[in-house]
């Protein structure tokens, strides 16, 4: 009944053969409040734990945007990312965590409630029609980052995550090649190469494999399903 669910969900969006092996077959999830939280990781799922812990706090302390959550996004998958801490996944409209960085102790619960925030406010503006071309990159980054701003001031002990946030907002804005589609895609090749890494592929294979780009996913998509 969930993979049906889900293929129903996907039926009109162009999505990967490989996003829908991996969230059809080799993921586990459980709905929250309508919204489907799942993970690729093996038992014990620590990602998945973490998240719904994250979820739960944004819940208990601002219903206005734990309802824009809800709403505007259908998914939060927790797996192995080549870009980045989490990203907005268009094609899933999915909150998508790197599972990495979000098992980590180090992370704290609170940075993983403003990135959902983050995240669910790119769906809501996807939702409006304004689309993440390249020239409006900064300032959609801007109305997501304030956004996470005006949810940790409802959080006791916030200040030292919100002054990160305003330190980000002011150094994007005075590089905003960062959000160029150049760097965009030379952070996801980076991003592909630790993630082979992080996996365990020898590094004669990856050296092997930079001339053929299109190959280091679907690499790094074979050996997580096999680990």
């Amino acid at each position: 009944m969930q993979h049906q669910k889900k293929r129903r969900d996907l039926r009109d969006r162009k999505v990967a053969v490989f996003d829908r092996l991996d969230l059809w077959w080799f993921s586990t999830g459980r709905n929250i409040d309508g919204l489907w939280v799942g993970t690729i990781e093996k038992d014990p799922w620590p990602g998945l734990r973490r998240v719904e812990e994250a979820l739960q706090l944004i819940k208990d302390h601002d219903t206005l945007h734990y309802s824009r959550v809800i709403n505007n996004l259908e998914r939060i998958w927790v797996r192995l990312l080549t870009d980045g801490f989490a990203q907005y996944q268009r094609s899933l409209n999915a909150c998508v965590f790197d599972e990495r960085s979000v098992v980590k102790e180090t992370t704290p619960i609170e940075r993983i409630a403003s990135t959902i925030v983050h995240e669910a406010t790119h769906a809501r503006l996807d939702r409006w029609g304004v689309i993440y071309e390249e020239n409006k990159r900064v300032r959609i980054e801007a109305i997501c980052m304030r956004r996470e701003q005006h949810f940790l001031a409802r959080l006791p002990q916030s200040e030292r995550f919100r002054e990160t946030i305003a330190r980000n907002m002011e150094w994007f804005a005075g590089n905003d090649d960062f959000f160029s589609s150049a760097s965009f895609q030379q952070r996801r090749l980076e991003g592909q190469i630790e993630a082979l890494r992080h996996l365990g592929v020898p590094e004669w294979l990856i050296r092997s494999l930079l001339n053929g780009r299109a190959a280091l996913r679907w690499v790094a998509g074979r050996v997580r399903r096999q680990a």
